[in-house]
C-alpha cells in the first residue's frame, strides 16, 4: 500500500495511508499532536503520489477524526 507524507497550511506533517480503494488515513507524524482522521479518496486517483499538496488539504479538510474507543477493554481485569 502507499504511503506519503505532506505537510499541511499550518505547518504539521501527516502522513497518508492508503487503506483501501474508500478510506485513506491521515496519521500525525513528527511531533504533531493532531488526532488521526479517515478520508474518502478521490474517485479519479488511488495514490496519493499522484495529487497535488492542495488536493491533500482539501481532503485531510474533509476527513473524519478518527475515534478512540469508547468502551472497556475486553483484554483488561
Amino acid at each position: 500500500m502507499a504511503r506519503r507524507v505532506f505537510v499541511d497550511k499550518g505547518g504539521a506533517r501527516w502522513e497518508v495511508e492508503v487503506r483501501s480503494r474508500s478510506e485513506w488515513e491521515f496519521m500525525p507524524v513528527e511531533g504533531n499532536p493532531g488526532l488521526g482522521r479517515i478520508a474518502t479518496p478521490p474517485g479519479y486517483e488511488t495514490d496519493p503520489y499522484e495529487l497535488s499538496i492542495e488536493e491533500l488539504q482539501r481532503l485531510l479538510d474533509a476527513a473524519a477524526p478518527r475515534r478512540k474507543p469508547t468502551g472497556k477493554s475486553p483484554f483488561l481485569d
